[in-house]
């Protein structure tokens, strides 16, 4: 069975193709949102951030591949990963879908089992692609992909530079930094960092991060580490 956080989006026009999808799928225990046109889908997409998104590209007021490139263009929702539903299976179509960026396809008519496979198999490829990605320190999860940082289940909100302090520190655990080191990992081309803006930055970091808030410490004279947490506490 699939975990319940695992989420899908469908974007398809025919009501019936919804309903079946959506029975299947929550039966193996995903959740299911779904839309039948793809007006304001960026938006949509935002508002419930699924795992993964199942496009139809034969709707009737929309194009399928304008919406996937729209999706991918954005930061937000680029590294959802979608599966197309087409009813043509010719080479061209198939090529167009996946040189924009979709993970796969699936001609209609479409074999249930084969399509939950086709999206056990996308998921699969999540969780090794995450492998090298996340940063995981007892329960803190740090994304390098997505720049989500977790702590338990919760997700906390951080800002670009707060992120990139974060994930220096604790790249590295009991590695110390300076803070010309700490500049230089979060200078932008656009602004100057000084020793005063890492501090600041270094207070609200603390503040967002409950008990881990405890995790980065000064080493006066030198500079910065995160330390972890001994059993979680």
């Amino acid at each position: 069975m699939a975990k319940k956080n695992k989420q899908i989006y469908i974007i398809e026009d025919e009501e019936d193709i919804i309903t079946l999808l959506t029975f299947h799928l929550e039966k193996e225990g995903y959740q299911v949102n779904s839309t039948t046109n793809g007006s304001n889908i960026v938006n949509k997409i935002q508002e419930n951030m699924p795992d993964i998104i199942l496009l139809d590209l034969m709707l009737p007021e929309s194009d399928g591949f304008e919406i996937c490139k729209q999706l991918k263009q954005e930061k937000q929702t680029e590294h959802i990963p979608i599966i197309m539903l087409t009813a043509k299976n010719e080479e061209s179509t198939i090529v167009a879908g996946l040189e924009i960026g979709a993970e796969d396809y699936i001609t209609k008519p479409f074999s249930m089992p084969i399509l939950i496979a086709r999206i056990r198999k996308t998921f699969r490829k999540i969780k090794e692609f995450n492998k090298t990605t996340e940063i995981a320190i007892e329960d803190l999860t740090i994304n390098e992909k997505t720049h989500d940082v977790f702590i338990e289940d919760k997700k906390i909100d951080l800002s670009t530079t707060e992120f990139k302090l974060l994930k220096v520190l604790a790249k590295k655990p009991l590695w110390v930094y300076s803070r010309l080191q700490l500049i230089d990992a979060i200078r932008g081309d656009d602004y100057i960092v000084t020793d005063r803006i890492i501090d600041v930055i270094l207070v609200s970091l603390r503040k967002k991060l409950g008990k881990y808030s405890k995790c980065i410490e000064t080493i006066r004279g030198v500079g910065y580490r995160f330390k972890p947490l001994k059993n979680g506490k």
